[in-house]
């Protein structure tokens, strides 16, 4: 059963995959914040801000996706 029974199939699925790319960028900033080089977490990262900046973000959600960025970035450096 779904957490938000108000939502239909697929606006459950548009949200879990914008949460997986939240997830996703949240992990691979803080893996960048630690002062190291990885490769793999900036790959995620500019992969997710592509993903956030596409039309296909904008079909799934209608978050303004700097504003999303932004939030995300002030979390690794609260």
């Amino acid at each position: 059963m779904s957490k938000n029974s108000n939502l239909n199939p697929y606006e459950e699925l548009a949200n879990a995959i914008v949460l997986q790319a939240v997830r996703e960028y949240r992990e691979a900033v803080k893996k960048l914040s630690r002062g190291r080089k990885n490769r793999d977490a900036q790959f995620t990262k500019e992969e997710c801000l592509r993903f956030f900046r596409s039309k296909w973000f904008s079909l799934l959600t209608e978050l303004d996706p700097e504003f999303l960025i932004r939030r995300l970035d002030e979390e690794v450096t609260a």
